[in-house]
């Protein structure tokens, strides 16, 4: 009983909102939050709609000094962490510094920060890049920063697995959870809307070319075309049992009941031809969890928004939910904020944690017609469910598979 973990804070910031409620309050009304890009001059670019994080200035929420040493990215996770924390009334002071770590996850490191810097190697030579270059553009740098921020010296890490690395972070801060360590900081946000990262990102021909919001990243819908890129994420806090009850914790949102990561193995680039070791993914998820596909009451899904990859996990979530009585509902909202990388799966974890506090389940984002999938109930308008068990999922480019299970909490 002791050794489950449970989320007791939450942190967002994300094209839907700086905190969680905005957030949510936009994922029910299903606000389109993705548009043209606004950094940059994308008249050269094949590919131009993003979900970008408006209005966050970062001075407000970190030191000016960290402000220079660091990319956007990391702002995202120094914010959301702060979020979480206040949100879980968990000050690391209180506690020694060995009973708080932070598990973070990052597709793609510090974006803005680097190409700035590669632009002044280039221009005016060596002598005028940062020394804070060698950091900030590490993956690593997000969790390294939060830690010094809260001087905590429990276990530490990072999960590069593109978009399965948000909820592998969750499932890493239980391990450490159940080792011994009393909290940890887990999620993971992205900044990737930069002309070097969207460069980088085209190359895959995943990104949709539309250049209306509305025609761009579909998941599910027969018109699907490939999927918009976005910038931001979350971020939790899990504990064990007993650091909640020694400090009397204001609220438990859910248990980390389970979770099962695959890897395809098949091809840098290309994904799979069947879905075997994703729906493996789920399966082991279910069995960690000690559920059965019944059980489970909602499904957040990847929801890549291209026909070949949607149609792939069609076929997975069939695999897995064949024998229910009734049709599993399935929803992916990200179709309203774009595709966060590992920050995006981080931000369905918290998605699910809300739809279990107010039993409501936000739409599939920009859906409008449907894919007809036997066996599966697609979310097309924000509805009350009841729900106990949420199944979350997510594939990473390269091959990686991760399903997450998040329950009630069982009162104790």
């Amino acid at each position: 009983m002791m050794k489950e973990t449970v989320i007791t804070g939450l942190g967002v910031v994300a094209p839907s909102g700086l905190t969680v409620e905005d957030h949510w309050a936009s994922m029910l009304e299903g606000r389109l939050c993705v548009s043209e890009i606004a950094g940059f001059d994308t008249s050269g670019y094949a590919n131009v709609l993003a979900g970008q994080v408006t209005g966050f200035v970062p001075s407000e929420h970190i030191d000016e000094r960290i402000v220079v040493q660091t990319d956007r990215w990391t702002w995202f996770s120094l914010a959301t962490a702060a979020q979480c924390l206040a949100d879980a009334s968990y000050d690391p002071a209180a506690h020694g510094p060995f009973e708080t770590g932070v598990v973070m996850a990052a597709g793609s490191g510090g974006n803005e920060f680097g190409q700035r810097q590669l632009g002044e190697l280039w221009t005016h030579g060596g002598s005028a890049v940062s020394a804070y270059q060698s950091i900030a553009w590490f993956y690593a740098a997000s969790t390294g920063q939060t830690s010094i921020r809260h001087q905590t010296k429990g276990p530490s890490g990072v999960f590069v697995s593109e978009a399965a690395g948000g909820i592998a972070s969750v499932a890493q801060g239980r391990r450490v959870v159940r080792r011994g360590t009393g909290a940890v900081i887990v999620g993971g946000t992205e900044a990737g809307i930069t002309p070097y990262a969207i460069t980088c990102q085209s190359t895959s021909g995943r990104l949709t070319a539309a250049r209306s919001p509305e025609l761009g990243y579909k998941p599910f819908d027969q018109q699907a075309n490939g999927y918009a890129p976005g910038e931001g994420g979350a971020a939790m806090i899990v504990e064990s049992w007993a650091s909640v009850a020694a400090r009397s914790a204001p609220q438990i949102y859910g248990t980390v009941a389970g979770y099962g990561a695959t890897h395809d193995a098949y091809h840098y680039q290309d994904p799979s031809p069947d879905p075997r070791y994703y729906t493996m993914a789920m399966r082991n998820a279910l069995r960690d969890a000690d559920l059965a596909p019944a059980d489970i009451d909602l499904v957040y899904a990847d929801g890549a928004g291209s026909p070949e990859l949607d149609q792939l996990e069609i076929s997975a979530l069939q695999a897995v939910f064949w024998e229910r009585p009734v049709a599993v509902p399935v929803t992916a909202p990200q179709g309203l904020t774009g595709r966060l990388s590992a920050g995006g799966s981080a931000l369905n974890v918290v998605n699910a944690v809300l739809s279990l506090r107010d039993g409501l389940v936000p739409a599939i984002g920009n859906l409008d017609h449907p894919r007809i999938a036997e066996g599966l109930d697609f979310v097309s308008a924000t509805r009350e469910l009841p729900i106990r068990n949420v199944m979350v999922n997510a594939r990473g480019y390269g091959g990686f598979n991760g399903s997450l299970i998040i329950s009630m909490p069982t009162p104790r």
